[in-house]
């Protein structure tokens, strides 16, 4: 049986691991003459994976014959991250999983002894899963142990961003980064170089892109649909609230969106459809929800497991309103047939800073123009603070 190992940095990563696993249990599960690839269908009670012995051992160390992949968390150090991270790790153990928790960034030392314990099954690994292509702790182990196979699952709409730049055949940088190259950038140049090599096929290398998201292959590659069909199945339907949800972003802790336009908009929008929660992104700062709550009334709420998970097992509002993120293509997969209408409201150029990427208007308005068609659109003209927003 092939070794697969996956490394997930955030709890969407292992999520959608989890969901991987399952679209590749239920492929072979179906009948030889049935077409390949990710079912489409109504969800079904088909489990996500084979069972496998729960354990955090050593990785590599499982069972050859089991069937799911190992999974190592490397673990970040922020505490939402790392909260959600842990739950996360026992809904993969529950499906049969074995997860390994690795503090990689547990201080002096960390990266030597996290290399060391990896070495071995990174070298028996025939397939390699990873969640972040653009992650320096990812790069740096692909390019001392280059898989045979390779597979990278969705962690946000940097995947889009991530597939046209391996067609375009450009050096990785994130979408919110304006590229400038500081010292450490040139020291790590060439470990991107030679990651960048290994994340794009050759020779007998396989690379396939998991995801929900609407990304055109690169030369070689091989995409495959994330239709979320684990979270249908293991999770809801969700019980429906009268009101309305708003999805919180870190647009502005990137440094993308300027705060004030933030706070307002939010407002305007809890306002409009009348709005009651506000779930937070798991990056978003103290001080700025604190003022969010006090300034709009809304409930902040930190969810404790990845949103798709949250708004299928319920409450969840009738409406969910979120500013363009992954959860515009992931939530209406995840709600399919519940009912529930999910809203994007367009980011306008002048809720941009000054220190943004040039490319970031460009890349936010593609993930707005490429929601799914269930998704509705919502405009803003901000020339005026006044001027209220527009709902078609």
């Amino acid at each position: 049986m092939t070794r697969q190992l996956a490394f997930v940095e955030s709890p969407v990563q292992l999520l959608n691991v989890l969901e991987w696993a399952h679209t590749r249990a239920s492929a072979a599960d179906a009948p030889t003459d049935a077409r390949t690839g990710p079912p489409s269908g109504a969800p079904g009670p088909a489990p996500a994976v084979r069972a496998l012995a729960p354990t955090d051992a050593t990785p590599g160390t499982a069972d050859s014959a089991a069937p799911g992949p190992t999974v190592v968390v490397l673990s970040p150090t922020d505490p939402m991250s790392r909260g959600q991270l842990r739950r996360m790790a026992q809904l993969a153990r529950d499906e049969g999983l074995t997860v390994h928790w690795q503090e990689a960034r547990g201080g002096r030392g960390a990266l030597a002894r996290t290399l060391r314990e990896l070495a071995g099954p990174l070298r028996a690994a025939d397939r390699v899963i990873i969640g972040d292509p653009f992650s320096r702790y990812v790069q740096l182990l692909l390019t001392l142990f280059g898989p045979r196979h390779l597979t990278v699952v969705d962690d946000g709409t940097a995947t889009m961003e991530f597939a046209a730049q391996l067609s375009r055949g450009e050096r990785l940088v994130r979408w919110h980064r304006k590229g400038n190259r500081g010292p450490r950038e040139l020291v790590l140049a060439p470990v991107t170089s030679l990651a960048r090599r290994r994340l794009a096929p050759a020779g007998r290398r396989t690379v396939e892109i998991f995801t929900s998201l609407p990304v055109e292959a690169p030369p070689g590659v091989t995409v495959t649909e994330n239709s979320f069909a684990w979270t249908r199945a293991r999770f809801g339907p969700p019980r429906l609230t009268g009101g309305a949800d708003l999805v919180g972003t870190s647009l502005v802790e990137t440094g993308v969106v300027d705060a004030a336009h933030y706070d307002r908009v939010v407002g305007e929008l809890a306002r409009a459809h009348g709005a009651t929660r506000y779930f937070a992104h798991r990056r978003e700062s103290a001080e700025k929800l604190h003022r969010i709550a006090v300034e709009t009334g809304l409930q902040v709420v930190r969810p404790e497991l990845p949103l798709e998970l949250i708004a299928r097992r319920g409450p969840i509002g009738r409406t969910v309103v979120s500013f363009p993120s992954t959860v515009v293509h992931t939530l209406p997969l995840a709600l399919a047939g519940t009912g529930v209408r999910v809203a994007v409201c367009e980011i306008a150029p002048e809720w941009l800073r000054a220190t943004a990427s040039p490319r970031a208007q460009g890349f936010l308005s593609g993930v707005t123009g490429t929601a799914a068609h269930e998704v509705d659109r919502l405009t803003s003209r901000t020339a005026n603070p006044a001027d209220r927003l527009e709902f078609g």
